[in-house]
């Protein structure tokens, strides 16, 4: 599967569970990290985590597997590490507070994607 069916899955599954603010960036030519970022807000840590385990159902379910994810348990910043694609999901506070729409100032908004 490519950087574009994940990035579509990902969306698909961020839109069904209703994320807040969601930015999709391409940050191919700023680094060699990752291909794409997602970044979304989730108004509780409830709704974090339920945001999270629905994007990893999602590409569970098309057949990605090794899935790295950070904070779930926490539920205020989680990190979903799918190589070519990266999601954030976060709280109101801890996205403000990190920035990384402003650090990945240079990065292009997706076409077809919020931004």
């Amino acid at each position: 599967m490519d950087s574009k069916e994940k990035l579509a899955l990902v969306l698909e599954a961020l839109d069904e569970k209703r994320a807040v603010d969601v930015v999709t960036l391409d940050v191919s030519d700023l680094t060699l990290m990752t291909d794409t970022l997602v970044i979304c807000t989730g108004t509780s840590s409830i709704h974090i985590r339920t945001l999270a385990e629905a994007v990893m159902e999602k590409l569970k379910e098309a057949g990605i597997k090794g899935v790295r994810a950070e904070g779930l348990q926490e539920g205020r910043w989680v990190l979903i590490d799918y190589g070519d694609v990266i999601v954030h999901v976060f709280a109101e506070a801890e996205r403000a507070f990190y920035r990384l729409e402003e650090f990945w100032q240079n990065a292009r908004p997706l076409a077809g994607a919020p931004a």
